[in-house]
């Protein structure tokens, strides 16, 4: 065994020979490595054994353990969930995880609603509904529900569908929707539609396109020539969908096929989506902390944390090579579908290699591309760094930027923002807002005298913390700047240095202003602003930093002035104060909605009685 610090022993010493998960933390207490175990207590040991320091990357997380902590549960499948969630949840260093966990939009079906909608989501959730895709972009989704629309003329409306509304709005008129809400289409009928609708985007397109063409010859056949003409519209626009499906194989009707493609540090899986034998989408992931990893052990951390936030799980998934815990994992997909089985296929014959290499080759080029990309961003992301160095006389290049703007209506619901950009990209993260307090009518000065005086307080604040402990002082606010940009010209700029100098940092942090006219900046002791290239990479850094401010500013300001609308049109109810007023919107979201639920519904909210609903069904009608 390797040397162990004592507390560590301790916990090496205790760890029970249990079925569970393991943390592994460094010396500030931040989870560095999960793990699950059938059992804890020889697994955990193993790490520092002499024979497991092989791999540099095993040595690296040994040496950083300073704590270990455990979770025992019931059974491996248990374990391997919980070191799923544990892993989506702290994202840590010495895992195998996806790199940026970015979220594919979906088509959502409302199926548990009565009459369901359809809409765009990022978002997948166990609530009955369901979900199709992912697709590469919202504005492919888009492009294919404005398709399907004329074909599925799906509800898209809040209403509340009885049946028995007197007409139905524009869309039923240009056959857009069915309106259910007048009766015009049975709940059974709509809901068919809308099932015909989801196997239509797995993939089953043959029924659908059968159907409307016997449709079409029947109403030829009838004379009805407007009716049969809607159908053939029907049909064209659905084989501008089919057209973009390549077909695969009867064989694999519903499968996932995965491959990957490898780098020193990382990998980029791709995964091709085939349903009803179509290939009807694709989806790629990078994934980091694959250094010293085995193919086998990548592509199973990949596959649990792919699939432990899909939708779906299809009946077969191809895959290059066996994978690391087929077993177990295979056990879970089970389980997500319900019970149903799904089966890990191996290519073994000509078209299932010919479809892996496919599959691999796309990974590739993918990795190539994001690789030439990454290669581009970084060199002019240098070159914008250096140049505000060079033009603005600096230290060293601005590797944290802070930018400050203020976004107000005549003085109502002021707001400032705080964006951070780190080595020339944002750090959202960081982004803070800062309601104005101390100011009243419109004041951008005073305002952002304000903004940026709290936030050096926080800096003194954290700054006292940090020997504190048990004190975790707010990052953001932590570090100062390389740059302290500002959304303005001399006037903005000249209060940024009175805060600065009142707090003893004007020599500390460097300080700017960029107006906004002719893209002006402005330092202190200078007269004349400096002016740089129209091209120059440094302008644009400083534009996208300012215009990320603004936009921040904005939202905030939007959302507050929402609030206090929301907030001002329930003032008037008797028996509503702060307390009820702040309970209706976090269970209605807006007025709108408060003013077309039911007493009934009203009277679910917390403390809000049935006389109190009737009344306030009364003041808002």
């Amino acid at each position: 065994m390797m040397e162990i610090s004592p507390a560590v022993q301790n916990k090496l010493d205790s760890i029970p020979q249990k079925t569970g998960c393991y943390l592994m933390k460094n010396a500030n207490g931040e989870i560095i490595y999960v793990g699950k175990a059938v059992n804890l207590r020889s697994r955990v040991r193993s790490y520092f054994h002499a024979n497991s320091q092989k791999h540099p990357r095993t040595r690296q997380l040994v040496r950083r353990i300073a704590d270990i902590e455990w979770i025992i549960v019931g059974s491996e499948l248990e374990a391997l969930i919980l070191e799923m969630n544990l892993i989506k949840k702290h994202r840590p260093r010495y895992n195998v995880r996806l790199k940026d966990d970015k979220r594919y939009p979906y088509i959502k079906v409302h199926w548990s609603d009565p009459y369901p909608k359809v809409s765009v989501t990022r978002q997948t959730e166990k609530d009955g509904s369901r979900y199709y895709g992912p697709y590469t972009s919202v504005w492919a989704v888009n492009q294919t529900l404005d398709v399907l629309r004329r074909v599925f003329p799906y509800l898209t409306c809040n209403r509340t569908i009885t049946g028995e509304d007197q007409r139905a709005c524009l869309y039923y008129d240009i056959e857009l929707c069915a309106a259910p809400c007048t009766g015009a289409i049975s709940k059974e009928d709509y809901r068919g539609m809308i099932d015909k609708l989801g196997g239509f985007l797995n993939g089953r397109t043959e029924p659908i396109v059968n159907q409307l063409q016997e449709k079409m010859s029947q109403a030829s056949d009838e004379l009805r020539f407007e009716k049969a003409a809607q159908i053939r519209d029907q049909l064209q626009a659905i084989k501008q969908i089919v057209e973009r499906q390549r077909i695969i194989s009867p064989k694999y009707f519903d499968s996932d096929v995965i491959a990957m493609a490898r780098s020193e540090k990382e990998a980029c899986v791709q995964i091709f989506f085939v349903r009803g034998g179509k290939l009807t989408g694709r989806e790629y992931f990078m994934v980091e902390g694959t250094n010293d990893m085995p193919d086998a052990k990548v592509l199973s951390e990949a596959i649990k944390q792919f699939y432990v936030q899909s939708p779906a799980v299809p009946s077969q998934i191809l895959l290059p090579r066996q994978i690391e815990e087929a077993r177990i994992i295979k056990q879970w997909l089970n389980s997500q579908r319900g019970g149903e089985k799904v089966e890990f296929l191996l290519p073994r014959e000509q078209d299932q290699k010919e479809l892996i290499e496919m599959v691999a080759e796309n990974a590739s080029a993918m990795l190539a591309a994001l690789k030439t990309q990454e290669n581009i961003e970084q060199k002019r992301k240098d070159e914008s760094l250096n140049e505000l160095q060079e033009y603005l006389k600096l230290s060293e290049p601005p590797q944290r930027i802070e930018c400050y703007d203020i976004s107000t209506m005549q003085g109502t619901a002021q707001v400032g923002s705080m964006v951070v950009f780190h080595e020339g990209m944002p750090h959202k993260n960081h982004y803070r807002r800062f309601n104005i307090r101390t100011v009243s009518g419109q004041d951008d000065f005073a305002s952002m005298e304000e903004v940026l005086t709290r936030r050096f307080k926080r800096w003194e604040a954290a700054q006292e913390e940090q020997d504190k402990p048990g004190k975790k002082p707010d990052a953001s606010f932590a570090t100062l700047p390389n740059l302290l940009l500002v959304d303005g010209g001399k006037g903005q700029l000249s209060r940024a240095v009175q805060v600065l100098e009142e707090f003893n940092l004007l020599d500390t942090v460097p300080v700017a202003g960029l107006a906004k006219r002719h893209e002006e900046v402005f330092v202190p002791g200078r007269m004349r602003p400096i002016i740089l290239p129209r091209n120059s990479q440094g302008l644009y850094l400083l534009q996208r930093v300012r215009d990320e401010a603004h936009r921040f500013a904005i939202t905030a300001h939007r959302k507050r002035r929402s609030r206090q609308g929301l907030q001002s049109g329930l003032e008037k109810i008797p028996g509503v104060g702060p307390i009820r007023r702040r309970a209706l919107l976090q269970r209605f979201h807006t007025i709108q909605n408060i003013r077309q639920a039911s007493v009934e519904e009203l009277a679910e909210t917390p403390k809000i009685t049935k006389t109190l609903a009737r009344t306030i069904k009364k003041y808002l009608e």
